[in-house]
């Protein structure tokens, strides 16, 4: 008789609730290699209905995979009829586990005739994904990346630096500095990784594009 698998551990902290702010700093950053599988596909005009009631089918099949953060579909503006899938995941190995799944392999099969020509994937990690641009539009100009993240990283880092430099005002110099610098970039880079610029680079869209 085969035994039952071994309970999966669970990755959260409760105690983390009542730990003070130098003793978050002290611990490693969380989901140090996070990427995102960006996948374009052509799809058939005529097979468009097909296409989606496929997508409803994957999109919950690779949320059963771990290390799974979380899956969006950007679906085509224009006759082109071209889609793009990110699937996030925590690790470079989880994405591998489930792009050489089995399952995988059955959903391709089943998606391809649906297909105008071979998909396109690509992993990225979390800060390239600001600026990957959707199917069939090149990548927005060098000078407008660093616009778009300047508008966003000189706000959030000052308003940071006001809220976290009165927590720590105690500590001796130089180390009240340098706890503040290091909370300030540590809580701006996971802010607008995953959550500010994703959104304010969909807002941009436009802008970027031209």
């Amino acid at each position: 008789m085969t035994p039952p698998p071994p309970p999966t551990k669970d990755a959260r902290q409760p105690e983390l609730r009542s730990t003070d702010l130098p003793g978050v700093q002290a611990l490693d950053l969380p989901r140090p290699d996070m990427v995102t599988a960006v996948i374009r596909q052509q799809v058939a005009v005529r097979h468009v209905a097909d296409y989606e009631a496929w997508l409803h089918r994957v999109i919950p099949i690779a949320a059963r995979f771990p290390g799974h953060r979380g899956t969006q579909v950007l679906r085509p503006t224009s006759a082109a009829q071209a889609y793009t899938i990110t699937i996030h995941f925590d690790t470079l190995a989880h994405a591998q586990d489930w792009f050489q799944s089995e399952a995988r392999r059955a959903l391709l099969q089943e998606v391809e005739p649906l297909l105008a020509g071979p998909e396109e994937v690509r992993t990225v990690t979390g800060l390239e994904f600001w600026f990957e641009p959707p199917a069939l539009q090149p990548a927005p100009r060098r000078f407008k990346q660093a616009l778009a993240t300047l508008s966003v990283i000189f706000p959030l880092t000052t308003s940071l630096g006001f809220l976290i430099a009165p927590l720590l005002a105690g500590l001796p110099h130089p180390w009240g500095r340098i706890a503040t610098g290091a909370a300030v970039s540590t809580l701006a880079v996971f802010l607008m990784t995953y959550l500010i610029m994703p959104r304010y680079t969909r807002r941009l869209a436009g802008w970027l594009a031209r």
